[in-house]
């Protein structure tokens, strides 16, 4: 293992551990949670359910964590190739634009009209 596979390793771990930290805490939040994109989270009344609301955005943030992790490990498994980006950062890119999905489509189901 090369100095710079270690360090990308140390980078990786943290980034991880601060989305699933990230998680745990929405996961385990009695009060509305926000996605962290700018946008205020909603009030208590304006949710359907909010234990679910933040359940569900905590799920979403430890799975990115663990997505992370793995993509570290396919682009290890692959190598010192050009390659080995394609899981490195689609593991980090990729996701995101899923969780905006994921998020506009909770905001549907939870939100109160």
């Amino acid at each position: 293992m090369t100095v710079s596979s270690i360090i990308t390793l140390i980078i990786y771990l943290m980034v991880a551990a601060m989305m699933i930290g990230i998680g745990i805490s929405q996961f385990r939040s009695s009060s509305p949670v926000g996605f962290y994109s700018g946008e205020k989270p909603p009030k208590e009344d304006e949710l359907t359910n909010v234990q679910a609301w933040n359940q569900k955005h905590g799920m979403m943030w430890l799975v990115y964590g663990i997505i992370i992790l793995f993509s570290y490990a396919a682009g290890y498994i692959i190598g010192d190739s050009i390659l080995c980006l394609i899981p490195l950062l689609g593991g980090l890119i990729v996701p995101i634009i899923v969780m905006i999905w994921y998020h506009h489509k909770l905001i549907r189901i939870y939100k109160k009209l």
